[in-house]
């Protein structure tokens, strides 16, 4: 009961972090810096100028905005003055914070606003499109233990004051590997979500799990994860780790690419699927299909 109310708890949060300040109706110049309210209820935003020039510099300059007290009396910094960045890298257009263990002490609904407020105002500087979490070199983890993960600005919900709901339902359409390895199969798969997940991120994630009934085998290397996920103009880019490069079920090379476009596309708006591995397309899968296509469904693989 506990973990359910957590997590109707943090679903509200992260849908409250789309709240704005220091909205006029002019045109405002600079970035925006996330803050927390007085009540830690919501986020809002100032603009603020950044002076640097390259992206290192306007990284260190923001982390900096963020510890200084806002302008307005009714924000305050999101970071406890407690909690230190030990350390970050930036790779392929991800940055990675590293914090100290102090960080974990924050109140759970407190850290996710705190991770709202990061991931929106970092993701503004160019060649960061991603952010990550780490703990004394450990990725953060969710409350059902898995790694968060990396999270880009469209991953925090906007909300205009409608109600909250905590859990969606879907019926969803998957694709696996058919005995011989040569064909996709259907599985028909009906869920309920937490509404802060979205529906490809729910789907590949299930794909990576295998099939969850007989008759259908898996597509996808066991321990590949999921990096970063996000459909723009009908096309829906899907960033995984090594691990996909891996030899898994004896299958022809294009079932696992087309077990991803062809369930993403059959149940979500995306048209098209882009894949990468680290951020990167330049990079070929099992030595015959470049990842530097984007990808349309392949009925004719389907029984």
């Amino acid at each position: 009961m506990k973990k359910w109310l957590e997590l109707l708890l943090l679903t509200g949060l992260l849908c409250l972090a789309g709240g704005c300040g220091s909205q006029s109706g002019e045109e405002e110049s600079g970035y925006r810096i996330w803050y927390v309210n007085q009540k830690e209820t919501r986020l809002e935003y100032e603009y603020k100028e950044l002076q640097a020039k390259n992206t290192e510099g306007l990284l260190k300059e923001a982390l900096e905005v963020l510890r200084e007290s806002p302008w307005d009396d009714g924000y305050k910094p999101v970071l406890p003055e407690n909690v230190r960045i030990e350390s970050y890298t930036i790779e392929h257009n991800q940055l990675y914070l590293d914090f100290s263990a102090e960080y974990m002490d924050m109140p759970k609904v407190y850290e996710v606003l705190c991770r709202a407020a990061l991931v929106r105002t970092l993701c503004q500087i160019p060649e960061i499109d991603y952010v990550g979490f780490r703990i004394g070199g450990q990725p953060l983890m969710d409350l059902n233990g898995k790694a968060v993960g990396l999270m880009n600005e469209d991953q925090f919900i906007e909300n205009a004051g409608e109600e909250i709901n905590a859990y969606k339902t879907a019926d969803l359409t998957l694709y696996y590997a058919n005995q011989a390895g040569d064909k996709l199969v259907s599985q028909r798969i009906a869920m309920e979500y937490n509404s802060n997940i979205s529906l490809e991120k729910l789907i590949v994630e299930r794909l990576i799990d295998g099939p969850p009934f007989e008759g259908a085998y898996p597509t996808i290397p066991e321990g590949t994860k999921l990096l970063s996920i996000v459909v723009k103009d009908g096309i829906c880019y899907v960033n995984l780790d090594e691990g996909f490069l891996k030899t898994g079920y004896n299958e022809a090379e294009n079932i696992p690419i087309y077990s991803i476009v062809n369930s993403l596309v059959m149940n979500t708006d995306a048209q098209k699927v882009q894949i990468s591995i680290n951020g990167e397309t330049n990079r070929m899968f099992r030595e015959s299909i470049s990842f530097d296509t984007v990808f349309e469904k392949n009925e004719e693989l389907m029984e």
